[in-house]
Parts: C-alpha cells; sequence; structure tokens
C-alpha cells in the first residue's frame, strides 16, 4: 500500500495542512508547524506555500 499525502481532518489548527504532512512523513506536528513559521519569517514563502498546500492537498476522508 502506497503512502499518499492528505490534510488531517483530526489533527489540525487551520487547514490541516501541516498534521497531514506530519502524518505523511510520521513526526510530530509541531515539528512541521514551527518549521512553516520560520520559513514564513525567513524566507516570507512559508504562508504562500501554505495557502498553495491547502488549495491542491485533499482532505483525508474517515
Amino acid at each position: 500500500m502506497s503512502k499518499r499525502l492528505y490534510r488531517s481532518s483530526q489533527d489540525k489548527q487551520l487547514g490541516g495542512v501541516c498534521g497531514g504532512l506530519a502524518g505523511y512523513l510520521e513526526i510530530d506536528p509541531s515539528v512541521v508547524r514551527i518549521a512553516s513559521i520560520i520559513l514564513f519569517f525567513v524566507a516570507g514563502t512559508g504562508f504562500l506555500a501554505y495557502l498553495v498546500a491547502w488549495l491542491i492537498i485533499p482532505l483525508e476522508t474517515d
């Protein structure tokens, strides 16, 4: 069975992108959230990347 990337419907703060990515990578969601905040402030692309991911990654169905 192949792994698929979905936005999390259970572990979400805003859109479930970080929770879904953390589930896909099998790491703590806090690590992904902190990394996205750092990308936002350092490179300025974190917010745009989050919005794009929110639009293109499908929502997980139970």
